[in-house]
């Protein structure tokens, strides 16, 4: 593992560790270890290394939202009465549960929500009683995602 410029570079072994990781972050580190061809301990070496560079942020469970009946996925893409608006309005839109990711945007929102609803009577509640009631809100754009087809993260 290198950095330079800024960008960091990791080389083969880690890129192997990373893949196995990124498959089942519960994978034990010594069957890594031994498809590797490395000890236990080399692999804790680069994944501390490796998180020590910011590369690595953690490990998460991921919960499976229909489990808990929330089966609305939806993109809202918010327009501002002016830019002045937005740190307050992405403060009020923290407090909101179902709001899953906010980005500063480009194009014509000022601000685009990926939220996550029980139905769809839950995100009109959603966008009625809370997005479009923060002060700054002009209107709102909503696009329903009727299936998630790739779920991926960058290669490696």
């Amino acid at each position: 593992m290198k950095s330079t410029n800024g960008n960091l570079h990791i080389d083969g072994i880690d890129k192997k560790i990373l893949r196995y990781l990124m498959e089942d972050a519960r994978k034990p580190i010594l069957e890594i270890a031994r498809n590797i061809g490395i000890s236990g301990a080399a692999i804790h070496q680069r994944l501390r290394k490796l998180e020590k560079s910011g590369l690595l942020t953690g490990s998460k469970f991921v919960i499976n939202p229909r489990v808990l009946g929330y089966t609305t996925m939806a993109y809202i893409g918010i327009f501002l009465d002016k830019a002045m608006s937005n740190p307050y309005a992405v403060r009020e839109l923290e407090k909101i549960p179902e709001v899953l990711e906010c980005h500063y945007t480009t194009g014509n929102w000022s601000i685009l929500i990926k939220v996550l609803c029980r139905d769809n009577e839950h995100l009109m509640h959603l966008l009625n009683k809370k997005i479009q009631q923060i002060e700054g809100v002009s209107r709102t754009e909503t696009f329903i995602s009727l299936d998630q087809q790739i779920d991926r993260q960058i290669s490696i």
